[in-house]
């Protein structure tokens, strides 16, 4: 089912696909509100815009969409609704052999979010969006990759700057088929603004001790490595769901957390 919601979400966010024929950019009115997920703007098959991208050219709308989205969701929107996130658990299909990925490096999309976001946008000129410009793989691949093969003028400007980025792009392929999800876990900074809001969001994941028999089956089920039953709103957390399926009792869910309504109290002898 997350696969097909996850298929689902790739097309429904990138529905003009016609558009990579003649290397076109759908510009109409949908172009203004952001993608849940990471989808490049000049995506040709693109109808809604980057929240990174938007934020990075100070759109306060965009910053309090994706915040909205956070806080409603976390990174369940990396788990189901990001086409990049999707394309990224098919490159870790191929057999190859699989790694670890060291617990500090995830640090480094908080790097990137901070400076390449954040900061970065504000002391250029223009607010440019650093991160699209000099780092996105997204935007390499949905975008500068096939609008080059669509426009000769474009192929005749490339410099080093593309070939960085297309370096990036390999590099961050061959890590998604050897770690999963590498792109989500190291270098994601929408992921990074999900995943602070995690422990706040209204859909999360639940853990009840009392049920919890220790079998060790969720740990193993995590492909981000955690240990629900200790980590259970961590910021790595990407709401795959599949901790929940391994569990042989129901201690964990994923679901709203649960409301709580003040007992009455009882009466006391004398009815007061």
């Amino acid at each position: 089912m997350r696969r097909l919601i996850q298929l689902a979400a790739t097309v429904l966010t990138n529905p003009h696909a016609a558009n990579f024929l003649g290397g076109r950019i759908y510009r109409g009115g949908l172009k203004n509100f952001c993608a849940p997920g990471l989808n490049c703007w000049s995506c040709p098959a693109a109808t809604l815009s980057c929240p990174l991208g938007a934020i990075q050219t100070m759109s306060f709308y965009a910053a309090g969409c994706t915040l909205l989205i956070g806080l409603l969701l976390g990174r369940m929107v990396c788990g189901f609704l990001c086409p990049f996130g999707f394309l990224q658990e098919l490159l870790n299909k191929i057999p190859a052999p699989k790694f670890s990925l060291p617990r500090r490096l995830t640090r480094v999309k908080y790097f990137l979010l901070a400076m390449f976001v954040l900061i970065g946008p504000v002391l250029t000129e223009l607010n440019a969006p650093t991160f699209c410009q000099y780092i996105c793989p997204a935007g390499t691949l949905e975008a500068g990759l096939p609008l080059i093969a669509a426009h000769e003028d474009l192929r005749n400007r490339l410099g080093s700057l593309f070939a960085l980025k297309v370096t990036i792009l390999a590099a961050v392929i061959v890590g998604s088929v050897l770690v999963h999800r590498f792109f989500c876990r190291v270098m994601c900074p929408l992921g990074a603004v999900y995943g602070l809001l995690n422990r706040w969001s209204f859909w999360r994941l639940n853990f009840a001790a009392d049920r919890c028999v220790g079998c060790g089956r969720c740990r193993q089920a995590c492909p981000i490595e955690l240990d629900p039953t200790r980590e259970v709103n961590s910021a790595e957390c990407v709401r795959c769901e599949r901790c929940v399926e391994a569990c042989p009792t129901g201690a964990l869910t994923c679901h709203t957390p649960p409301v709580k309504f003040p007992l009455k109290r009882p009466p006391t002898v004398d009815g007061s």
